[in-house]
């Protein structure tokens, strides 16, 4: 009897959220005066992901994004886990360290609408 062999996890199958197209700034932790930075990427529960020309300083950032019918602005603090030479651009992959509970419970409820809206 062969035992079953388990095809290997892609990143998307291994992903608890969906990804969706985001707008974010980010900027160093702890450069209070350096201008915030746009960046197209994705975005899910645990973080964000974004492609750039130039990488940060440092392995933590700050970021801020707005959702759709969320009056405040969201912010949050993240750990840069991945970074990856991509073409013309580098591929970084952060996760959240910093959330608040408001934020986290909004950035949910946006997931899942954006993927009812999907279907």
């Amino acid at each position: 009897m062969a035992a079953d062999k388990k095809k290997p996890q892609t990143d998307d199958e291994r992903r608890d959220s969906p990804r969706v197209p985001m707008t974010f700034l980010v900027r160093d932790v702890g450069q209070r005066d350096a201008e915030w930075e746009e960046r197209d990427g994705d975005m899910s529960l645990g973080g964000i992901y974004w492609r750039g020309k130039t990488a940060p300083h440092g392995t933590e950032v700050d970021v801020r994004f707005r959702l759709p019918g969320v009056p405040k602005e969201l912010r949050a603090r993240g750990e840069i886990l991945r970074v990856k030479a991509a073409g013309v651009g580098i591929d970084f992959h952060l996760r959240f360290t910093e959330l608040d509970v408001q934020s986290e419970l909004a950035i949910a409820r946006y997931l899942d609408e954006w993927m009812k809206k999907k279907k």
